[in-house]
């Protein structure tokens, strides 16, 4: 017998509230109601505390810092709704945490980004719903279906209402090349790469090279996410080293450190672009830092779920 999915219900963990807020502001719906905690022994504790029998749960925590707390949070929650016999469990992952762990490039290391996965089906997520993964394989880590949006809509539409001439998109190193250039082929201009190499085990890189017309032309440079900032910045210096007029940047994931912003804030960049899939408080905001909302993105996504609707439409920019 088929078991039948009933109300649409999203909870917040505490990782992103705010975001949590927008998305049902979106949706028109109330923010499930829950609690969580940590008891003195530093043990998390959750608490659902209202009837989620049969209904149609989402559960919205981004695994950003600190990344165990929030990835253990969300963990006990889908625990919780699964044995308040939750018809369906989704965890809503804006920012996938150790996504950047996703294969074995040296000796004896994990791929924590397949141990993540196989934790959150353990738990017993049904589905997992998340924005601009790290690489696109981690979608195979899962044996329960994954929704990948992209904040690439969103990020190109501000720069093309900025009508800039001459603008070139600058993939940050090759790997992100095709994702780059797919934000290249959406604004209409030709794409270059920095090439880099990056040092040990360190958030450090050097770079090597600029390969790309770039000269006397605006720059976008694109990327996934920014940490430290000192990549990007590294290339903006190489690229108007190499005669960019202007430098803008833009990155779907601002997981940004301490002194993220302050490097940011001394260097070249006109604008850095960045969505709220993790929180950025005010006090790592500067005159450069963007922050654009991806809650009427995950709210449509969750809507389109929860109705049996396509989500691949949601991409058509």
């Amino acid at each position: 017998m088929d078991l039948v999915i009933d109300e649409l219900k999203v909870f917040s963990g505490t990782a992103h509230p705010e975001l949590t807020k927008a998305v049902c502001e979106y949706l028109e719906i109330p923010i499930g109601k829950s609690e969580a905690f940590k008891f003195a022994n530093d043990n998390t504790f959750v608490r659902i505390l209202e009837n989620i029998r049969q209904r149609d749960v989402f559960i919205i925590q981004p695994t950003c810092a600190p990344a165990n707390d929030n990835l253990m949070e969300l963990l006990i929650m889908i625990d919780a709704c699964k044995r308040a016999s939750a018809g369906r469990i989704t965890a809503v992952m804006p920012y996938y945490g150790y996504g950047r762990t996703d294969k074995k490039d040296q000796p004896r290391v994990p791929i924590t980004a397949r141990l993540v996965a196989d934790l959150l089906t353990a738990a017993g997520a049904d589905r997992i719903l998340t924005v601009d993964l790290h690489a696109g394989q981690i979608q195979g880590f899962f044996n329960i279906p994954v929704d990948e949006l992209t904040a690439m809509p969103i990020l190109n539409r501000y720069f093309r209402a900025k009508e800039i001439s001459d603008l070139v998109v600058v993939a940050v190193d090759i790997g992100i090349s095709k994702r780059a250039r797919d934000v290249a082929e959406s604004l209409n201009a030709p794409l270059a790469i920095i090439e880099k190499r990056r040092l040990g085990n360190e958030d450090s890189t050097e770079i090597l090279n600029v390969i790309g017309d770039v000269k006397g032309k605006t720059a976008l440079t694109f990327d996934d996410e920014i940490l430290t900032g000192g990549t990007v910045v590294n290339a903006a210096k190489a690229l108007i080293d190499a005669g960019v007029t202007e430098v803008f940047c833009c990155a779907t994931h601002p997981v940004f450190t301490k002194a993220a912003p302050g490097i940011i804030a001394k260097s070249n960049f006109q604008e850095v672009v960045v969505t709220d899939t993790v929180p950025v408080p005010a006090e790592k905001r500067n005159g450069k830092i963007i922050v654009l909302s991806v809650a009427s993105l995950l709210g449509e996504a969750i809507s389109r779920i929860h109705k049996g609707n396509s989500v691949g439409d949601l991409f058509h920019d």
